[in-house]
This record gives structure tokens, C-alpha cells and sequence, in this order.
């Protein structure tokens, strides 16, 4: 079966109880301070890689971490792993600036999220 390609695992969320006590752990182990600091979400970059952490889950509820691949397509992409078997677990929503993430669970129960950057030069007019 082929389908849309993914451009890899680029994003990691972690839930944490207490973001003061989670951003001075991951400010040490990756040696830099967060780029985007707020109550509601702190996140970094680093080689090519965002690495965030969400207060109690967020709106979500996540439990674990969760990995986001990357993809040109979210809406194709998701029609792809559904057919597949996969579960919507959080349908497509824009979560800021045209940046539009979904997850589904695998038959395993493990959360995939899927990720569309907005297009170069702005957010998707339809969105």
C-alpha cells in the first residue's frame, strides 16, 4: 500500500504535573532555555527537533508522551491509518498560527499524533 509520505518524528510532547519542576529538568538536560515559555505550554528546539511540555495533559488529557510524525497531508494521512485500523483519538484542529495536529491510537492502544505545518507564507485560508 503506498500513500503520503511522512517527514519523521519531529515533535514529542510530554504531560507533566508540575511545569516549573519539568522546565528546569529539560532546560538542564538540553542545555538551553525554552523558545516558547507560557503557563500553558513550554517548548524547545533543538537538532531539529521541538520537544514540549504540557500542564496536566492539556485540554487532550494525555497521560504518556506522545510523538508526532510529521506530514504534508494531515487530512489524507489520516484517512490513510484509519482505513488501516488505526482509531481517531483527537480529530484534526488547528492548535495555533495554521498548525493543525490529530491523533489516532494503534490497535495496540498507543497514541500516533500527526502533524501539517502550515504551507510557506501563511496559514491555509480555509482553515
Amino acid at each position: 500500500m503506498t500513500g503520503t509520505s511522512t517527514e519523521g518524528i519531529k515533535t514529542v510532547l510530554h504531560p507533566v504535573s508540575d511545569l516549573a519542576a519539568a522546565k528546569a529538568v529539560y532546560t538542564a538536560l538540553l542545555g538551553m532555555p525554552p523558545q516558547h515559555d507560557a503557563p500553558y505550554y513550554v517548548g524547545y528546539d533543538t537538532a531539529g527537533q521541538h520537544i514540549g511540555l504540557v500542564p496536566k495533559g492539556g485540554p487532550q488529557g494525555m497521560t504518556s508522551p506522545v510523538a508526532y510524525w510529521h506530514v504534508p497531508d494531515i487530512e489524507a494521512k489520516l484517512a490513510e491509518v484509519t482505513a488501516a485500523g488505526a482509531k481517531v483519538n483527537d480529530p484534526v484542529r488547528d492548535v495555533g498560527g495554521g498548525r493543525l495536529v490529530a491523533t489516532v491510537t494503534d490497535p495496540d492502544g498507543n497514541v500516533l499524533g500527526l502533524l501539517q505545518d502550515p504551507a510557506p507564507g501563511g496559514a491555509d485560508p480555509d482553515r
